[in-house]
């Protein structure tokens, strides 16, 4: 395993586009890009909050940016407000649809959690909630074919699935895996999803739960998000930060926050390519 990145803030929401390795840098509000030649390069990003808040593309290659409002990057260098639906993560598929989850409860405030949502977005710009009594929503996933979402419930402990209608609508919902800790996600060519276990290390499954690979942290080391990128072949990118598992998640935050910036981002070579988008 090498340190691709460190002194970062909380990096999350990892993407591989264009050639590049893209993720949020929250607290520090920056998104960050680096090149298979390690040339980095930082932009403020105007989420309208500190931490949860993610980005994707749309097929035309326009970025999108959750946090406070549904935000999109224009070519000329403006940015739309899409959608007044602030959310957490988001996944878009090949026709412009737009999936945003979410929990309306103050998780760094450690207010009592409340169960969370998926919102479809279509390209009009309209919102409609397609599921519910999601367990703290998080990363989240679409096959190649489209046919299906897999969604991180991370206080559920488990990957759940969901039958995509024509028409965006979710159905059949259902576990994918069991028994873990997951955040962000990832997909892999093969079908296989790498996944965290709630500690300090991260997976990858198969759909039943099925472990096929496994990687360990060091201690205190929590796997916020993940993904697949090609630096000289298929590589894993953990982002990761100082999580101290005897404090809670307010005391971690505020350090994370208040104190050194601990956030790196990790690579080991993998045995799959990402999934084709």
């Amino acid at each position: 395993m090498k340190v691709l990145l460190d002194g970062l803030g909380i990096p999350e929401s990892a993407r591989w586009h264009d050639g590049r390795l893209w993720f949020a840098n929250w607290i520090d509000q920056q998104v960050v890009t680096v090149d298979a030649d390690g040339k980095v390069e930082y932009a403020d990003a105007p989420a309208g909050r500190m931490m949860g808040w993610s980005i994707d593309w749309l097929p035309d290659g326009r970025m999108l940016m959750t946090g406070d409002k549904l935000r999109r990057f224009e070519p000329d260098g403006t940015v739309t407000v899409l959608a007044e639906q602030g959310a957490n993560e988001l996944v878009v598929d090949a026709q412009g649809k737009i999936y945003l989850n979410g929990a309306d409860f103050d998780f760094a405030g450690g207010e009592a959690p409340k169960p969370g949502w998926i919102k479809l977005v279509t390209p009009d710009g309209r919102v409609r909630q397609v599921a519910d009594e999601i367990q703290f929503p998080n990363g989240m996933v679409l096959t190649p074919d489209g046919r299906t979402l897999v969604i991180a419930e991370s206080f559920a402990g488990r990957l759940t699935a969901f039958d995509v209608a024509p028409d965006g609508g979710l159905s059949n919902r259902r576990a994918y895996a069991e028994n873990l800790g997951p955040d962000g996600i990832c997909l892999d060519a093969e079908g296989a999803i790498w996944v965290q276990t709630g500690g300090t290390a991260v997976v990858r499954v198969a759909a039943g739960g099925e472990i096929l690979d496994r990687v360990e942290l060091s201690e205190d080391r929590a796997p916020f998000a993940l993904t697949l990128a090609d630096f000289d072949g298929p590589t894993l990118c953990i982002l990761t930060a100082e999580w101290r598992t005897n404090d809670g998640i307010t005391e971690n935050l505020t350090r994370l926050t208040t104190g050194p910036r601990t956030g790196q981002v990790l690579t080991i070579p993998a045995p799959a390519p990402p999934a084709a988008r």
